[in-house]
């Protein structure tokens, strides 16, 4: 279920991208409209997959392992001392 939220979270950002190119592209004429709505479906697009990645800009760092199993690198150090 998660793939699917993330699909449709990216498509939101793209088609919000697109209708402020278009929008602005607007202004101009229907062609900058158009290259308007298609750079700014682009960047939405971009925008999304950075926040959604794991190292994206927008990554909170907050990566902690919530399940309470030590590494294997920690069991060794803690053996060895």
């Amino acid at each position: 279920m998660g793939r699917i939220r993330n699909a449709v979270d990216r498509a939101k950002y793209a088609a919000v991208g697109a209708a402020v190119g278009a929008a602005v592209g607007g202004l101009w004429s229907r062609n900058a409209a158009s290259t308007g709505g298609a750079l700014g479906g682009l960047a939405g697009a971009t925008l999304a997959e950075l926040k959604s990645g794991a190292g994206g800009v927008f990554a909170d760092g907050n990566e902690d392992d919530t399940d309470g199993d030590e590494t294997d690198e920690a069991v060794e150090a803690d053996a060895a001392a």
